[in-house]
């Protein structure tokens, strides 16, 4: 079987029969991976559990009263830090990698560590779903990351817990991390959060507030950004007990429960990560079916299919699969709110499609891991593509495509959707693939295993 990909540079190792090297540039380890083109594709991928998913049913799961048991874990940097600051707030997770399950003894509604020094890296599930579990504890706790995670936002959900009773502030009065939480519980109340930034907000917000000294009301204030994944937390508060009604997404009561109900929960595959391998059928033709997933997956990202479908591939729902057949591909005008991790992605597919591809309503993020506006379109020019950029999306002109050498930014997407290019266009080079540890440490074995 040929493989995908050809890796360059110096000092070569084998891992599942890959060679990878590393390359020396200016005192720093660089390492590189080309991608090398390859015919239609034809292959079955199952993905690495979601880590939307393992986020969130970590959080419900040590606010429980009881042990919880996980399966489908990620195990990824942004898990692993998750697990670790939680294991910092005294509550015990025991992570079995190769069964890809967790254990959670939960904490019964409140933190038991007095004092916390919680790093989550880039994480911006971490940092915001940590920031408010926190208040609920008794004690100084200090969540920072690394200089990016610094220049993320996270005002608006301080801004919101301060509301409620808790005592959180920027530590550089910057609206960014670091954060200072000094906790003595989460009054309760009501509060306002802006939705336009990041839904994360929200989310971090709904799940502690069962667990406040009294029940809280939250309104939305302005329009509400990735709808899917506040219905993806609601579904997940759910199976561990709490039942909070969506309504419009607007407003929100929630009980002052107390704590969680213990749960054995399943996590879905990664639907983020399965659509590098949707797109990958599309770019390069032929066919690939994802298991563990269906069209009534919790995760919004599914509905990236129905891009590739507009486009011109044909897509099989099955009650367990997704299958997605290339076609002929048009460009499309689509508003990509609801599924804004897959920008990135659509973009890698629209270099190959007849026409203009509109990308719309994702202002937001530009305040990801980078600027996932702005930076994607400085790449995607780099391999010959027309660019007009604006401030809440982009207008894709597919010209006479070339290889590159591709910055990543430290943005595992950045890696994983321009990785995908190479496919079909000789020379395409991915710089730092070691970020795509953050979701999918083995991301590029299982490219790889396209061929």
């Amino acid at each position: 079987m040929e493989t995908a990909l050809a890796f360059h540079g110096r000092t070569p190792r084998l891992r599942f029969g890959l060679v990878l090297n590393d390359d020396i540039e200016n005192a720093n380890m660089t390492k590189t991976i080309q991608i090398a083109p390859i015919g239609p594709v034809s292959a079955t991928v199952v993905p690495p559990g979601s880590k939307s998913i393992t986020n969130r049913a970590m959080i419900c799961a040590a606010l429980a009263d009881g042990r919880s048991t996980l399966s489908g874990v990620l195990d990824s940097e942004d898990t692993r830090v998750m697990i670790a600051a939680l294991g910092q707030l005294g509550i015990d997770v025991k992570h079995d990698r190769t069964a890809r399950t967790a254990s959670v003894s939960g904490c019964g509604g409140s933190p038991p560590a007095a004092e916390a020094d919680l790093y989550i890296a880039n994480s911006g599930t971490s940092v915001r779903f940590l920031t408010a579990m926190a208040t609920t504890g008794c004690g100084k706790y200090r969540l920072h990351g690394t200089p990016r995670m610094h220049q993320r936002p996270i005002a608006d959900l301080l801004d919101a817990l301060s509301q409620l009773g808790a005592n959180v502030q920027s530590e550089e009065n910057n609206g960014n991390p670091p954060v200072i939480i000094e906790a003595d519980g989460l009054p309760g109340g009501r509060a306002e959060v802006a939705g336009d930034i990041s839904s994360q907000f929200l989310s971090g917000l709904l799940m502690a507030a069962p667990c406040a000294d009294d029940p809280v009301e939250l309104a939305v204030r302005g329009t509400l950004v990735s709808k899917p994944y506040v219905e993806m937390t609601l579904t997940v508060m759910r199976a561990f007990g709490v039942d909070i009604a969506p309504g419009d997404l607007q407003s929100f009561s929630i009980p002052a429960v107390g704590a969680y109900r213990a749960a054995d929960y399943r996590i879905e595959p990664d639907a983020s990560a399965a659509s590098y391998f949707f797109a990958a059928a599309a770019i390069a033709g032929g066919e690939v079916t994802v298991e563990g997933l269906s069209k009534s997956s919790i995760q919004g990202d599914v509905d990236f299919c129905d891009c590739l479908e507009m486009m011109g591939c044909q897509v099989k729902y099955a009650e367990d699969s997704i299958t997605v057949v290339g076609g002929p591909l048009k460009g499309i005008d689509v508003d990509m709110n609801a599924i804004s991790d897959t920008v990135q992605t659509l973009a890698a597919v629209a270099l190959y499609a007849d026409g203009p591809t509109n990308v719309r309503n994702v202002g937001h993020i530009r305040h990801k891991e980078t600027d996932r506006i702005g930076d994607l379109a400085r790449e995607l020019r780099k391999l010959g593509a027309t660019v007009d950029e604006r401030e809440d999306g982009m207008l894709i002109t597919p010209g006479s495509l070339h290889g590159a050498e591709i910055d990543t930014y430290d943005d595992h997407r950045m890696a994983m959707s321009l990785s995908l290019v190479g496919l079909k266009t000789p020379g395409v080079i991915i710089r730092d693939p070691d970020c795509t540890g953050k979701t999918y440490p083995d991301f590029f074995d299982d490219l790889g295993r396209l061929g």
